[in-house]
């Protein structure tokens, strides 16, 4: 008779990126295979739920495709073709390449890589430890975050808000550009329990019907980019009928009288015309927001990816001080909890070696970069800088999810750059690779997290032993440092001695404390994140009318174009607009299966998300001879891409929405939909306008 397997539960923390970071609980079989992964009931903003891909991890993590051991390429750049070396030859071969860039064209040459395929702090960042030790040219991060973080801030001077348990205890939940039933579903945990226990109403606003917005009391479909009319005409429409908590706004605010009137002319027929809402719309999110302190407003990361994204986050966080909700609970604002955390984490990064001369390259231009535009690769003082000649890429994908990916396809595609890619799978960017190595995923090694969507600070320790030769990025990064003669007390450190100084000095306790629970909840005082005592500014005030490029955004590289932006809330009008022969706003939203390129490779996920569509409104699919399910091309002055027509009332007349970044290879023509996107900077600190796209659609 065959012994039963032994199933175990052990803690564990998804290391994704989303604001959720949920802790877990998760089976390990007679100690080598992972089984069901669990939300861990006992974090309680987790509250035991997570999202149905993590849900099923044990698909990735012993997934038939996993990279097991490093390869060399042997055919054209981007052909697949490798073929298996030893580790050492692989070390060996970067770092003489690299020490050879070095010595041709100065430490500049050479550009580690990375972003958030994994949200640990030793396994994420611990690639800027080997940057800063060697000079290695700067990593400016703005793919994601910096228009959002930078609007919100703006107003409160803090990256911080009211605790998000709180939504439980609002009258009125606004869940505001982002789709938690896809992206983040513990935010819907919460705004779902105010609805069960207070009868809260839930106001969803999204650039088409989303999966979350189909949930909600009132659902509010905008134009892209007009998220800032929206929110002037509200708070137009809170001092019109004396909603504006005056004595709030005389204590705790810049420039209310200012505000009011510059709001005068922006009623809701003026937003009416740009936002593509009714006028009545409009009065009732107003009327709903006004009549019920206890409203909540979720801010998320969608509506910032626009070139005015920043101005859009801004306008809508300054409701809240017009009602003056931040005052009781389950009023105000959240957006990000980063602020809350005060790292020290130069032992992670290397930051006590940093040299803030060298040059700091825009994440989101490496299409640009790598194509050699002068522009792209100044130095910070107007210099010309040297060409990138060595990658070292790290928990991200760019030729697949980076902007302008032609020029990212034809950047790889250099003869004269050496590309190291230390990965799980044989993405896109693998693919372009010259060396491959094989990366271990969470559940085999330690690592340290913490919540953006909420207030833990999370373990997530090694479980099971990685297949073949996979290795942790951390040791990676100390083996390519010991051959390149790079020096940090960091490099002979092993994961849980860096977490244990880093939890030290940060003032968070030692790695044993934390291990025992495997989470801590550090969420600040009441009268903290709901800015009783005065914003984060010097005055105490909420910004009505910020300083633009002195906003304390800590993620400043190179400034955008900030120079036009509106001094008070506004539709700033700089987004990409439809024109005659780019009729169409394309927004590129997250798939619920998929997140970025990751879970693209799970056989559940790859089943649920079907194949690579554009949502259109059927009336726009009659006009131009579209069917459902048709096959179609799009495009606009960065190229084309070719997908199938989903027809669905989901999306407004004029708007198309392709979700989910799938594997270039997956489209015919092998073209992604990040052809369509754009690299351009925007106002005020850098970013991807991933959702402002102008584009033309016709059938095949």
């Amino acid at each position: 008779m065959n012994a039963q397997p032994k199933i175990e539960r052990h803690p564990s923390t998804c290391p994704h990126d989303c604001p959720s970071a949920c802790s877990l609980q998760v089976e390990v079989i007679d100690g080598k295979t992972i089984g069901r992964v669990h939300g861990d009931p006992a974090q309680s903003y987790t509250a035991g739920v997570i999202c149905a891909k993590v849900a099923r991890y044990a698909e990735r993590i012993h997934h038939p495709d996993r990279l097991l051991h490093p390869l060399i390429r042997k055919g054209p750049k981007g052909s697949g073709e490798f073929q298996r070396i030893s580790w050492d030859e692989a070390l060996a071969m970067t770092a003489e390449r690299f020490l050879e860039a070095e010595k041709r064209y100065g430490s500049e040459t050479v550009w580690p890589y990375y972003y958030a395929g994994t949200m640990g702090f030793v396994q994420r960042d611990g690639i800027n430890r080997l940057r800063h030790a060697k000079n290695y040219s700067g990593f400016f991060s703005t793919i994601c975050v910096n228009m959002a973080w930078s609007g919100f801030i703006a107003g409160t001077g803090r990256l911080a808000g009211v605790d998000p348990r709180e939504m439980a205890k609002s009258d009125v939940v606004v869940i505001w550009g982002t789709n938690p039933v896809s992206t983040q579903v513990n935010v819907m945990t919460h705004a779902m329990k105010a609805r069960k226990e207070r009868g809260a109403k839930i106001v969803v606003i999204d650039l088409y019907r989303t999966d979350t917005l189909k949930q909600a009391d009132l659902g509010l479909v905008v134009r892209p980019g007009t998220d800032g009319a929206l929110a002037c005409a509200v708070m137009h429409v809170l001092f019109r009928d004396g909603f504006a908590d005056r004595e709030y706004l005389r204590d705790f605010t810049d420039v209310p009288e200012e505000l009011e009137s510059h709001l005068q002319s922006r009623d809701p027929a003026w937003a009416a015309a740009i936002t593509g809402l009714t006028v009545e719309e409009i009065e009732a999110f107003a009327k709903l927001v006004g009549e019920n302190k206890r409203t909540y407003l979720r801010l998320g990361y969608g509506f910032g990816r626009q070139r005015n994204g920043a101005v859009n986050m801004h306008a809508a966080s300054c409701i809240a001080a017009v009602t003056g909700s931040w005052k009781v609970e389950g009023g105000g604002a959240f957006h990000n909890n980063g602020a809350i955390y005060h790292w020290r984490k130069s032992l992670i990064e290397g930051l006590d070696i940093r040299n803030p001369r060298i040059r700091m390259l825009d994440q989101s231009r490496i299409g640009p970069i790598l194509v050699g535009e002068p522009d792209a690769l100044r130095r910070p003082d107007g210099s010309d800088g040297p060409p990138v000649t060595a990658l070292l890429i790290q928990n991200t994908n760019p030729v697949n999810v980076a902007p302008e990916q032609a020029k990212v396809v034809r950047g790889f595609a250099r003869e004269d750059l050496f590309t190291v890619v230390h990965e799980q799978f044989m993405t896109d960017t693998a693919k372009m690779a010259d060396l491959v190595l094989p990366a271990t995923q969470f559940m085999e090694h330690d690592d340290m997290y913490q919540g953006g969507g909420h207030q833990h600070i999370m373990l997530g320790l090694k479980l099971v032993e990685p297949p073949g030769e996979c290795r942790s990025n951390h040791d990676l990064i100390c083996d390519l440092a010991r051959r390149l003669g790079a020096e940090h007390e960091g490099f002979a450190m092993n994961e849980r001695e860096i977490i244990d100084w880093t939890l030290q000095n940060s003032g968070w306790g030692t790695f044993d404390e934390l291990a025992t629970g495997n989470f801590r909840d550090v969420q600040p005082s009441f009268e903290e994140a709901h800015y009783l005592k005065g914003f984060a500014y010097g005055d105490k005030r909420f910004k009505f009318k910020p300083d633009w490029p002195k906003v304390p955004f800590a993620n400043i590289g190179p400034l955008g174009p900030w120079k036009d932006m509106p001094g008070l809330p506004d539709h700033w009008a700089v987004t990409e607009e439809p024109d005659a022969e780019h009729p169409f706003k394309l927004a590129t939203s997250p798939a619920r299966s998929f997140l970025n390129s990751t879970f693209v490779e799970t056989p559940s996920s790859k089943k649920r998300e079907g194949r690579p569509e554009v949502m259109i409104n059927p009336a726009d699919a009659a006009r131009l001879a579209i069917a459902d399910g048709a096959k179609v091309e799009l495009g606009n002055v960065r190229g084309t891409v070719i997908l199938h027509a989903k027809l669905t009332e989901q999306t407004r007349a004029g708007t198309l929405v392709a979700e989910g970044i799938w594997p270039n290879d997956a489209h015919e023509g092998g073209r992604g939909i990040n052809t369509l996107t754009s690299a351009d900077a925007v106002a005020p600190f850098g970013g991807a306008a991933f959702h402002d796209n102008k584009a033309w659609i016709r059938p095949l």
